[in-house]
């Protein structure tokens, strides 16, 4: 479905991202841990759209996205929830959530997919018509998820959705996330909770200092003596 190779990502003079190659199939999901400033927001920001990278070829199924505007990545079925979840504070629920059916294809489906949302996330329904600015962090975070699943997406992209919540919140949204993979969305999880990330995913990518060091199923990490102490906190042989 998807495929980054040879992708380098700069901020100025400055790289943060060199020769990462990546593949996500359609249904997948695939996670992507790394100490913070190794570059998973910025590759998170690429597969997106919303960084430009300076050299290598993103493309979806087949075709190559690396210079497509950033406003079209929706189109092409890719939606984000970014990290801090970036809502319009003062305006409603309701409204943020429609905001992410703004094209002409989910708009059509707009009332279905509110419904579905609602579904996933009932805590929703009693505040659709409060300010998002009043809702806790958690159901902050599920306006941010339901918004980017209004568009419809084949591939949904989670930047830290765990960031800043309570442990209980948290085993509920990589419940949910688990739920919409099994739906048939495929999803990249970038993510500081490294266990859980690894618990759920099929498969995952180390990235450190803005290059991929190891990748593989969770358990083959999970065997690595470096993933084991660098992440998990393990000393012990698995």
């Amino acid at each position: 479905m998807l495929e980054l190779s040879g992708i380098e990502a700069r901020y100025g003079k400055a790289l943060a991202l060199s020769d990462i190659a990546l593949r996500i199939a359609a249904g997948e999901l695939v996670c992507v841990v790394g100490p913070n400033g190794a570059g998973k927001s910025t590759l998170v920001n690429v597969i997106a759209g919303l960084h430009r990278p300076t050299a290598g070829a993103l493309t979806c199924d087949g075709r190559d996205l690396s210079r497509v505007p950033a406003h079209r990545f929706c189109a092409e079925g890719i939606a984000i929830v970014p990290e801090g979840r970036r809502l319009f504070t003062t305006m409603t629920v309701r409204d943020n959530l429609e905001l992410g059916s703004y094209l002409p294809a989910s708009k059509v489906h707009r009332a279905a997919s509110l419904e579905r949302v609602c579904g996933m996330f009932p805590a929703l329904v009693p505040k659709l018509d409060l300010p998002a600015g009043s809702l806790s962090g958690g159901q902050q975070q599920m306006v941010a998820i339901g918004r980017a699943l209004m568009a419809r997406p084949r591939l949904l992209l989670l930047d830290e959705p765990s960031l800043g919540l309570s442990p209980l919140i948290v085993g509920e949204m990589f419940q949910i996330v688990e739920d919409i993979n099994r739906e048939g969305v495929a999803v990249l999880l970038v993510e500081q909770n490294v266990a859980m990330a690894l618990e759920i995913a099929d498969r995952a990518y180390v990235l450190e200092e803005g290059r991929i060091v190891s990748e593989g199923s969770p358990d083959a990490l999970m065997e690595q003596p470096h993933i084991r102490r660098a992440y998990l906190g393990l000393t012990e042989d698995p």
